[in-house]
């Protein structure tokens, strides 16, 4: 008779099928790589929008990871647990030897899995593009992003423990394109109207472009984008404890 599978099996076997899921969706796939890669392009070979100072592309790539990030972490992770949702397949899988905080630590490290994918992707592309990162700011880029995943995946948990399935992919699709257009994502904060540029910067999606732009262009950790990003994932993460539904 075999032992029953370890914790730690049980957590890499669910995060496997999480990222599989992910990367099986074609919607999820367009949205997580094929649209950050397509705006990646378009920035590098168009004259506008204004990027500001500084070389185009270098500018563009640390925008487009946060993107990057942002689509994987919150978007496609508050369609696929609210699907999941309502399917009844939270429930369930609470109820297994992996229990629910076996699911939520699956969930984190699929969408670290994936989002490793994508930095190789179009931090690959953006190098073909002729990207030269700040390779002194590797580790506070890997740090903001940590931050940024935290925050985001703790803003979808949020979104698809409250609403149900059918709100929580119109939400999060229209969150996306709104950070895109208006987050300070890929426009930085200091090419947008001033009143725009205030309000994004109390946004998690301007603090994790502003601080990915910061580590690989200057090298460096940037303090208020960091404190943001904290702000946003704490209390994201105890209003999603409080209010999550594990059934609809």
């Amino acid at each position: 008779m075999s032992a029953p599978a370890t914790p730690r099996t049980r957590v890499l076997a669910q995060a496997r099928f999480e990222a599989g899921t992910l990367l099986r969706n074609g919607e999820q796939l367009l949205v997580a790589v094929v649209l950050p890669a397509l705006a990646l392009v378009g920035l590098a070979l168009a004259h506008s929008p204004s990027l500001g100072p500084g070389r185009r592309i270098d500018v563009a790539v640390p925008g487009v990871l946060a993107l990057a990030v942002i689509s994987t972490a919150f978007t496609g992770q508050a369609i696929q647990t609210g699907f999941d949702r309502r399917y009844g397949v939270l429930r369930l899988l609470g109820v297994t030897p992996l229990g629910r905080g076996g699911l939520l630590v699956a969930k984190s490290v699929a969408v670290l899995a994936v989002e490793l994918l994508q930095f190789v992707v179009i931090g690959g592309l953006g190098l073909a593009l002729g990207w030269h990162p700040s390779w002194v700011g590797l580790l506070p880029a890997l740090l903001v992003a940590l931050l940024g995943t935290w925050a985001f995946v703790a803003l979808a948990l949020l979104l698809a423990g409250t609403v149900r399935a059918e709100g929580v992919l119109a939400i999060a699709n229209l969150v996306w394109v709104v950070l895109l257009a208006l987050g300070g994502v890929i426009i930085p904060r200091s090419e947008q109207p001033a009143g725009l540029s205030h309000l994004a910067a109390a946004l998690p999606s301007s603090a994790l472009a502003d601080g990915l732009r910061d580590a690989f262009l200057h090298g460096r950790l940037a303090g208020i984008p960091v404190l943001v990003l904290v702000l946003w994932g704490a209390v994201a993460t105890v209003v999603a404890a409080w209010t999550f539904r594990w059934g609809d």
